[in-house]
């Protein structure tokens, strides 16, 4: 039952084999819908023809791949969207490189890389920060009031515990990170005191299996560091300031 523009009812008629026929193909669509998604991760994704098995041969290749085009058109191809694991790779990057190195702002994205590599040519990849910023991202998985920060800016306020927590003493912050993340420490205030909190005190006793993953030796037990009680103040005023 839907309703016009002028308030009347709108009856919307369908025949009981039509909704037969909708509810049959439902679970394919979703299915396929699914397989689709998995794409982006599964190396080898199921075929249609293994679709078409699970039905019990009940629809064809063609029909399923029909469903398959009707689920991307009415979803205009928007299936995914960037959370921080996206923003993490990059920012790592930067965050690696020494604060006594400067970085030129108009460098292009293949100079600046090349000179990444070099340096961990030179010096080998800080794995302890690469593992500690992912534990405290993945940590902000369990959070819900940091529904509210963009995963860009979860992304970097990780970078920015991360490098606090293994040297506290030190500003993590510098200015090629507030020009490759777009972030001012002032920005990354709020989030990065509730990760903070969220690392000192935990995800919780029911839900270990975070810290547990971070507290094995093959991650460098970056899930036992010791953490500050506080973070001074001093390091969140912006570096132009």
């Amino acid at each position: 039952m839907l309703q016009n523009s002028t308030g009347g009812n709108i009856v919307l008629i369908i025949t009981p084999i039509r909704i037969h026929d909708f509810l049959q193909l439902l679970p394919v669509k979703f299915t396929r819908a699914c397989e689709r998604l998995r794409k982006y991760e599964e190396i080898c994704p199921p075929l249609v023809e293994e679709l078409c098995y699970i039905t019990d041969y009940s629809y064809t290749k063609e029909e399923v791949l029909q469903m398959e085009a009707s689920v991307l058109n009415n979803l205009k191809f928007e299936m995914t969207v960037p959370t921080a694991k996206c923003f993490l790779r990059r920012f790592v990057r930067v965050a690696q490189v020494p604060d006594k190195v400067h970085v030129s702002l108009f460098c292009s994205s293949y100079q600046f890389h090349v000179l990444v590599d070099f340096f961990f040519f030179l010096q080998g990849s800080s794995l302890h920060l690469e593992f500690l910023v992912n534990y405290i991202c993945e940590l902000s998985l369990l959070e819900y009031s940091l529904l509210c920060y963009l995963p860009s800016m979860v992304a970097a306020s990780s970078v920015f515990l991360a490098k606090f927590i293994l040297m506290p003493i030190k500003n993590p912050w510098n200015s090629s990170l507030s020009y490759y993340t777009r972030y001012t420490p002032s920005e990354l205030r709020g989030c990065v005191r509730v990760l903070h909190r969220l690392f000192r005190l935990g995800p919780g006793s029911n839900l270990p299996a975070i810290r547990e993953k971070y507290s094995q030796h093959k991650y460098k037990f970056v899930a036992k560091k010791y953490c500050p009680q506080s973070i001074p103040t001093k390091f969140f005023q912006d570096l132009t300031s």
